[in-house]
């Protein structure tokens, strides 16, 4: 650990759960990198994702943005890719971006497809799913509607789903948002995570919150649902 990061851990009490605007405002006050650090919001939910009723994934729209320059690539052809161009793409393209995909290109943030190409790019599953990039209808990503999933994934939205330990990691912003806007951020994505609740999960549902900035300590939150 870098002595940054120890200074960091000084200013933390690990022992307490901060109210989440307090917490916000310790990772803020430990953002000192050189550059305009993430923060990043944890969750550990009480379910099983290795059972299929307990999957936990959806999609939101942060009012506030990430703070990001999303690059989007768009799979489609004939109208569909002119919507695309017109709708601000980055990249457009049918086989021969799937083709450029598995040379190794994978300069994007957000891949976006139409439902009658997922068979080409099925393709290059095997590339975009460990790299989350991967077109899926829960995510709104695979779709018909071009135009809004790019103005939704330009708008600042973020998608959310279960890891292996059954752990949810979203972005929520940048630091030089400031405690307010990182809040609305913040009460957004827990407010979707609660909603996403699996009739199957029982017991305590959310079972514990933390928040960190790229180069920060992690600082527990106490949250309640309401």
């Amino acid at each position: 650990m870098g002595k940054r990061f120890i200074d960091a851990c000084k200013n933390i009490d690990s022992t307490k759960l901060y109210e989440p605007n307090e917490a916000l405002s310790a990772v803020i006050d430990n953002a000192k990198a050189k550059f305009d650090e993430t923060v990043e919001l944890h969750v550990r939910l009480g379910v099983d994702g290795r059972q299929a009723d307990q999957q936990v994934r959806g999609v939101c729209i942060l009012p506030n943005g990430t703070g990001k320059s999303v690059k989007i690539l768009v799979i489609a052809k004939g109208d569909k890719a002119d919507e695309a161009q017109k709708a601000g793409a980055d990249f457009v393209g049918a086989e021969e971006i799937v083709s450029k995909i598995l040379g190794g290109w994978l300069d994007f943030d957000v891949c976006i497809t139409t439902p009658d190409m997922m068979g080409v790019v099925g393709r290059i599953a095997k590339v975009l799913g460990p790299k989350g990039l991967m077109p899926n209808p829960k995510s709104g990503t695979v779709t018909n509607d071009i135009t809004k999933a790019i103005s939704d994934a330009k708008a600042g939205k973020v998608e959310y789903r279960l890891d292996k330990s059954n752990i949810i990691h979203v972005a929520i912003g940048k630091a030089s948002f400031g405690a307010e806007k990182l809040q609305e951020n913040f009460d957004t994505v827990m407010n979707a995570l609660v909603k996403a609740k699996p009739a199957a999960a029982k017991g305590q549902y959310i079972k514990s919150v933390s928040l960190a900035s790229t180069m920060g300590p992690g600082v527990k939150v106490l949250y309640t649902i309401k």
